[in-house]
């Protein structure tokens, strides 16, 4: 099978322990220091800085062509880059692709197995292909890797069979064949119907709950949202937004909604604080982007004026407002 859409394999030496440049080395599951690729004149990864804590579910996001599948390739040694470091789990990249794969499972641009082979039987020959499993736990492991996916039901099927979302499973499958210090997934939900996308989601959050490092790139901002902890926003190449999900949400506009029975004069007291974007919600609502300014500071700048306050809320965009506010695109459109 093609070694660049599942990549599945484990080493039972120790993690790389070694403190990294800057104090990063052992906090960090992934680092990039000015990670950049081209193809002819096209830059499709420009002086990335990508950090995905150890533990973490990091929800990396972007457009269609924004470089997040191009950046995962370089992180697994697939793609070669022309410039800049790149460290997994504490080994430099590509160099120590033979001891850092073994530790790592993948599922990119799709899973390709042998069309007229078994879900069982693919994942039979990719463990017997990995020279760290253990024989003699093979079927047990491989039953609960199909489990876990829900293809109990399909083990015995052909994979020429399967649908495309069975297809997604079984890479799925092929990545938990044994315990990963990582898991890489790039779309791992395409193909699958609500009820899959719920368990997929549950399966990343168990998985980040056990203390694996998950770097999924999905265009299923919703469910990026319920599952990262960690979040990295790609835009023509560039990172334009890292951080902890809490930190990256709060880095939108925020808005404040006030309700009260004089919007013209709460239209005058936030228009003399600053506030921008006015904008009627309702016959009795003003709504207005907070900016800096202290809600306590509107509360009473309000009730000084005489605005007489039915309600006072501050709304923060969620992470598809905010992602369509940075690159000007919808969720529809990502890779």
């Amino acid at each position: 099978m093609p070694t660049d859409a599942v990549v599945a394999a484990t080493d039972t030496g120790p993690a790389g322990e070694t403190q990294q440049p800057g104090g990063l080395g052992r906090s960090l599951a992934v680092r990039t220091r000015g990670l950049t690729r081209a193809f002819g004149k096209q830059v499709a990864v420009r002086d990335l800085d990508l950090e995905v804590p150890r533990g973490a579910v990091y929800g990396f996001l972007g457009p269609n062509g924004s470089g997040k599948t191009t950046t995962i390739r370089m992180l697994l040694g697939l793609l070669y880059a022309d410039d800049g470091d790149i460290e997994v789990l504490g080994e430099p990249m590509p160099r120590a692709v033979s001891t850092v794969l073994p530790r790592v499972g993948a599922l990119i641009e799709g899973p390709a197995f042998h069309p007229y082979l078994s879900g069982t039987q693919n994942l039979r020959r990719l463990d017997r292909s990995d020279a760290t499993a253990d024989p003699a736990t093979g079927r047990v492991r491989i039953a609960a890797a199909l489990s876990r996916v829900g293809l109990a039901a399909a083990a015995d099927k052909k994979y020429r069979n399967y649908s495309l979302g069975m297809k997604q499973r079984l890479g799925l499958a092929a990545a938990l064949l044994q315990p990963r210090d990582l898991l890489i997934l790039d779309e791992p939900t395409n193909g699958l119907d609500p009820q899959g996308t719920r368990e997929v989601r549950h399966l990343v959050r168990d998985l980040g709950r056990d203390g694996t490092t998950v770097l999924v790139s999905s265009h299923l901002l919703s469910e990026i949202e319920q599952v990262a902890t960690h979040v990295g926003i790609m835009v023509g190449g560039v990172l334009v937004r890292q951080g902890t999900l809490s930190e990256v949400l709060s880095g939108g506009a925020a808005s404040i909604i006030v309700t009260t029975p004089e919007t013209a004069l709460a239209r005058d007291v936030l228009a003399r604080l600053g506030l921008q974007d006015m904008r009627d919600t309702d016959a009795d609502s003003v709504a207005a982007r907070l900016g800096d300014i202290a809600v306590e500071e509107v509360a009473t700048a309000l009730v000084t004026g005489g605005v007489r306050l039915r309600g006072l809320r501050v709304e923060r965009p969620d992470l598809e407002d905010l992602f369509v506010s940075i690159t000007g695109e919808g969720f529809d459109v990502l890779s």
